[in-house]
């Protein structure tokens, strides 16, 4: 038996998801002539409050897009500094938009408004211009942690006081959907762009989409291109997010339940000095004394349990659709088995 807790990355698509990739009707999206593609982008769109979609490979690249159509090179964008923009996207920010980056120390990933206030630079030539503010929800180094649209809502405005753009890394925005209760709709209004991930918890093989306002997909669709996201035939995959859309957000609260699950069992090891609050369907667990993360996880690993090393003394599980509830049951009882 192997469960793979490493990511909601890892998740396959069922047969009911293959089935629709395999009847979907499909153009060159290069040409904007396939229909599932288009279909996908304006669902996302119309569910978001936001007038277009772009559908590209990866979060990575609806990520870095959205930061190069709204920099100019000198410029600084802010971020938190666990953010995955700044720690897991290979130094994107600079290598394709030549930006600063300040990056905040936030709770769990999240920023306040004062935060960001104090970080913005003046306008002085031996600053970096500040132009852009980058928020990650649900946060992936904060163990899942999430923002509300009242946590939102200032930093909306200051961007706007600002003369800042406001970008949303939604990677997991599902996620804290499903725990607040609020509608995608309200976040079309507070950000210029919103990446929304297809291929974690929702369980699609591949793809991001961008959203924003007519002209800024359409230079984004220009960056797409330079970028070699060009995809053709899409729409097979593009199928894959809209069954997803339609099937696997509600489930989401199911993984959230099977984390915390998991959670409390690890607050009971003697080898856990804490673990951080689980919100959502991610789990980083600090490990103490001598015990290192890679031993942790090569412990579990013997009963195929599979975790992530989240740094010398800290590992990461991350529930999905293809963790049941008799998984769970199973990573609970090989937890007390190497470990009470």
């Amino acid at each position: 038996m192997t469960i793979d807790l490493r990511s909601d990355t890892v998740t396959q698509p069922t047969k009911e998801m293959l089935e629709v990739m395999f009847e979907a009707r499909v153009g060159d999206d290069v040409y904007e002539e396939d229909e599932t593609v288009n279909a996908l982008e304006e669902k996302l769109a119309q569910m978001f409050g936001k007038p277009a979609g772009l559908f590209c490979p990866s979060g990575t690249m609806t990520n870095q897009i959205a930061i190069k159509i709204q920099t100019n090179p000198l410029d600084e964008v802010i971020c938190d500094r666990t953010s995955h923009v700044y720690l897991y996207e290979g130094g994107g920010m600079a290598f394709n938009s030549g930006v600063s980056i300040r990056t905040i120390k936030g709770d769990r990933g999240r920023l306040s408004a004062e935060q960001i206030e104090a970080n913005i630079n003046p306008h002085n030539i031996h600053h970096a211009i500040s132009r852009l503010i980058v928020l990650e929800n649900t946060a992936n180094r904060g163990g899942g942690s999430y923002y509300t649209l009242d946590e939102i809502e200032p930093i909306y405005h200051l961007a706007k006081l600002k003369k800042l753009s406001l970008h949303l890394d939604g990677a997991r925005i599902f996620n804290a959907l499903v725990e607040t209760g609020e509608q995608a709709k309200d976040y079309g209004h507070f950000f210029d762009t919103i990446s929304i991930c297809l291929s974690k918890g929702l369980g699609a093989p591949v793809g991001s989409v961008l959203l924003g306002d007519i002209d800024v997909i359409r230079r984004a669709r220009r960056i797409r291109k330079v970028l070699g996201g060009g995809m053709r035939q899409a729409g097979y995959l593009a199928a894959a997010g809209i069954y997803a859309l339609d099937h696997n957000i509600s489930r989401l609260k199911d993984d959230h339940l099977h984390a915390k699950v998991i959670g409390r069992e690890l607050e009971t090891l003697s080898v856990v000095e804490r673990v951080l609050p689980v919100d959502t369907n991610i789990i980083i667990a600090e490990l103490g004394g001598n015990t290192s993360a890679d031993s942790f996880v090569s412990h579990l690993e013997k009963h195929g349990v599979r975790t992530s090393s989240f740094g010398p003394h800290h590992v990461r599980l991350v529930t999905h659709l293809g963790v049941k509830a008799s998984d769970v049951d199973y990573v609970l009882a090989s937890l007390k088995k190497e470990f009470h």
